[in-house]
């Protein structure tokens, strides 16, 4: 068997990863409203009306998104990475140092300066397919 197809057999030998929605409402999508000394928050770009819109705009005066909003943001969001590879995953290499793994085409800063960050360990989990259980 050649290196391809015993790489492609093991591929498919492996399970599915699922993302978890109430994972991702919980504990992935409030980083995406925190405030970060330094930086701008991910929701001001990439609400609708931001410069890259994959989020939902908050509602005036709203703290966070409603339930039909949040299931729009996991759907989005959810596009943006390789369930079970973290670095393979938009999500988490874009606001990546590229010294730590990151890529060069994030023009809103690098949020992350290493993978140990508490905020890139929430996402990469969530994309390995933790549960809030």
């Amino acid at each position: 068997m050649t290196i391809a197809l015993a790489f492609l057999a093991a591929w498919l030998a492996q399970p599915a990863v699922e993302l978890d929605y109430e994972f991702y409402r919980d504990k992935v999508q409030p980083i995406f409203q925190e405030r970060r000394a330094g930086f701008t928050r991910c929701v001001v770009c990439h609400a609708e009306g931001g410069r890259v819109g994959f989020l939902e705009e908050l509602a005036p005066g709203a703290e966070t998104w409603n339930e039909e909003q949040s299931r729009a943001n996991f759907e989005a969001v959810s596009r943006l990475v390789v369930p079970g590879d973290p670095l393979a995953s938009r999500l988490l290499v874009h606001p990546l140092e590229p010294e730590a793994g990151g890529d060069e085409f994030h023009n809103g800063g690098r949020q992350f300066r290493s993978q140990e960050d508490p905020w890139f360990q929430t996402l990469a989990a969530w994309v390995r397919g933790e549960t809030s259980d």
